[in-house]
């Protein structure tokens, strides 16, 4: 007798981390319907949260919230929603009625399996189905795997799900997990597997794991989402699972009631908001990091990924299975902040500039826009002109100053005749040794911790002028952040920052750090706009 290998779609679930739970009404209720008339054997619709429901979200309070979204229940497909073993008050759970989900997934960190097991057992008395997701199961020594099933054999749930949390499996890795749990799991305890991408192996060793289920003679679940859709990394495509389960393990899902699903529902999330295989979520999977950490880290401070590998290589095993974003924001500091002597430096500097007026071109768009408008000014005031994190064609720069490594290298590679030619100040997050015509000032004198982007660099370049005694600074190409790149930059293809789209909370972060500067200089220094700015 073969395993029996059933699909489980968790989109609803896994990817409300991209959509922080607001699907929206329609879009629930489509997906459903569509897997349900796809086969799709287990639908997971989303999470039980200790708050009321919102409308249009995947987060629910009670399972009568969820029959809102669905018509008349198919008997042949099972409904779940997930909880975190220590977020979810089971006081609220009211017993099973067979009017809403059929099953409960309880999620449990290494360190909790017993207390989360313990849940399943007053989930079972209630009446509903159990299954047990054994988080970030690659953390799990040999003798904590035996104890796992042992444990989860005292409940008898549905299943028991491998879980890699964080990307990192390879196939030897959970061939051995699965010898061992199957060696000691109860025989009609399905196994389930649910992957991340960061290593672009979701679906591979989702086949793998169906091979070792037909091995192993167990029935067995194969986690998926529609596109992948999932925090970081993503998931396992159902589009891809459930083909290839078809095509060689005698599955029966309807393949366009699974591409009719993402034609109507997924082409708005696909065009709004990101997850899938990055090289910033490959560093996550190498560490078997937290995803927050990489997000925090992109989104925060536009690490690049070689400093994004340095800085999580520095975190201890345990602290990278976190999310502690203080002792991550002391990891970046310490990283950036290679201190050197650079008072040399400020004197050349100080006097190459002497009484001049200082004129700043960042990024932004009215850089070429007001191209003729700055070049006036220019012709008229002969200022020092001092290109900030990027190289505006058409400039003739006294400097080039540069706070970011990304656009260090990026100037480096895609302007290198200008980049040569020019003397450059560069924060000593970069690099501690000058070569050629650079300048390498501080960069703990440039920051100002209290705001997550603290390390701007149209602010940072100001202090690096107050450090210089510069009494007039004119700025132009400082616009602020509209909605889409092609409104914020002057070269599109400049890396930049991606707040998650948080553009205004954005450019009123940098508007209240320009105003406690301006405060803090206390009139000192004259600062005007040339172009444009949303900061003025």
């Amino acid at each position: 007798m073969s395993s029996q290998i059933q699909l489980l779609d968790c989109t609803l679930r896994d990817g409300a981390y991209i959509v922080d739970s607001m699907f929206g009404e329609p879009a629930i209720k489509g997906i459903i319907k569509k897997l349900e008339e796809a086969n799709i054997d287990i639908i997971e619709c989303g999470w039980l949260k200790n708050k009321k429901h919102e409308r249009g979200s995947t987060f629910f309070h009670v399972p009568d919230d969820i029959k809102k979204y669905f018509g008349k229940k198919n008997q042949t497909n099972i409904l779940v929603a997930m909880i975190d073993w220590d977020r979810y008050d089971l006081s609220q759970l009211p017993p099973y009625d067979g009017e809403s989900i059929d099953a409960i997934r309880v999620v449990f960190p290494q360190e909790h399996f017993k207390d989360g097991i313990a849940l399943g057992k007053i989930i079972s008395d209630k009446g509903y189905k159990v299954f047990f997701q054994a988080a970030n199961t690659l953390g799990y020594k040999d003798e904590e795997l035996v104890a796992l099933a042992q444990e989860v054999n005292k409940i008898r749930p549905i299943a028991l799900s491998i879980v890699d949390t964080f990307g990192a499996m390879y196939g030897s890795d959970l061939k051995h997990i699965v010898e061992i749990l199957n060696k000691y799991l109860i025989k009609d305890i399905k196994m389930g597997f649910h992957s991340h991408n960061n290593q672009q192996m979701s679906f591979s060793l989702s086949m793998q794991f169906a091979e070792l289920m037909e091995k192993c003679n167990r029935n067995a679940i194969i986690d998926s989402s529609l596109c992948g859709m999932g925090r970081g990394a993503g998931n396992a495509t159902t589009e891809l699972v459930a083909n290839y389960l078809n095509k060689k393990r005698h599955g029966n899902y309807d393949m366009n009631a699974i591409l009719d699903a993402i034609d109507m529902y997924m082409g708005y999330f696909q065009a709004n908001y990101r997850w899938g295989y990055s090289t910033p979520y490959f560093i996550a999977g190498m560490y078997c990091t937290h995803v927050n950490n990489i997000a925090y880290l992109l989104n925060n401070h536009r690490a690049n990924a070689k400093d994004m590998n340095n800085i999580i290589e520095a975190l201890s095993p345990k602290d990278r299975k976190q999310y502690d974003y203080e002792l991550l924001e002391n990891k970046y500091l310490e990283y950036c902040s290679q201190f050197i002597d650079d008072a040399e430096t400020i004197r050349i500097i100080r006097e190459s500039i002497g009484e001049c007026p200082v004129l700043l071109i960042l990024p932004g768009r009215s850089a070429i826009q007001q191209y003729s408008r700055i070049q006036e000014y220019i012709k008229r005031e002969s200022p020092i002109v001092i290109g900030v994190n990027a190289i505006t064609e058409g400039y003739d720069y006294s400097y080039l100053f540069f706070a970011n490594n990304t656009r260090y290298i990026y100037a480096k590679e895609i302007y290198q005749k200008q980049f040569e030619e020019n003397w450059k100040i560069v924060a000593s997050n970069i690099k501690t040794e000058p070569q050629g015509k650079e300048r390498i000032v501080n960069f703990s004198q440039l920051v100002k911790r209290g705001w997550e982007h603290f390390d701007n660099s149209g602010i940072m370049c100001l202090r690096l002028m107050n450090r210089l005694r510069v009494q007039k600074v004119v700025i132009a190409g400082f616009d602020g952040f509209g909605d889409s790149y092609e409104e914020s930059y002057a070269d599109v293809t400049l890396p930049h920052i991606d707040p998650g789209k948080k553009w205004e909370e954005l450019n009123e972060e940098i508007r209240d750090m320009l105003t406690d500067f301006r405060i803090a200089t206390d009139g000192k220094m004259e600062i005007s706009f040339l172009t444009e700015s949303v900061y003025e």
